[in-house]
């Protein structure tokens, strides 16, 4: 393979210069590993969009290898989504894998807040109740319980937000603080 057309070779050429080199190191290859054009390495890409075909074009790569499923092993949790009547016995859930989470930093001093903010319960009410088959229209609580973390767990800081006075992101510049 050539670097041009492989995302690990890229990026462990990019890594080796990094070590390697005293001046600045060009990731030209590695842009274009990622099928990316010169008109592409001037749109601004989102980290988890990067993260996602890194981890994808990764784990296709070690699939006829021993370490096929590292990456799903490392990075892949569980959460279940539920909602649930308060004035019914009814409730709805469902389970899906995920291998990143985004969380708030607006109104959030910590990752911790951030995580209390993940899980608290949405109250479904008014003109935002919930269908629930042949209770109708009914108050509910709407929110996720993790049911599995992953080794490796990739947090995606929400540090943009749609302004819609300036038809624009705006980018959150609050202090937030994680543990080390």
């Amino acid at each position: 393979e050539t670097p041009v057309n492989s995302i690990p070779l890229a990026l462990q050429r990019v890594f080796y210069s990094l070590q390697i080199d005293s001046n600045p190191v060009d990731t030209k290859e590695l842009t274009k590993s990622f099928g990316w054009g010169t008109m592409d390495s001037f749109t601004q890409h989102d980290v988890q969009e990067l993260a996602r075909v890194l981890s994808d074009n990764l784990e296709k790569k070690m699939d006829k290898t021993s370490l096929k499923g590292t990456m799903k092993m490392l990075f892949e949790g569980t959460v279940k989504n539920y909602i649930k009547c308060t004035n019914v016995p009814y409730e709805s859930s469902s389970t899906e894998s995920f291998y990143d989470i985004q969380v708030n930093v607006k109104g959030c001093k910590n990752v911790y807040d951030s995580f209390q903010q993940y899980i608290t319960d949405e109250l479904l009410s008014g003109e935002n109740q919930y269908k629930a088959d042949k209770y109708g229209l009914q108050d509910a609580k709407k929110g996720c319980i993790f049911v599995k973390y992953p080794p490796v767990l990739t947090l995606h800081l929400k540090r943009f937000e749609y302004d819609p006075y300036k038809d624009a992101m705006q980018k959150i510049n609050d202090r937030y603080e994680f543990p080390i």
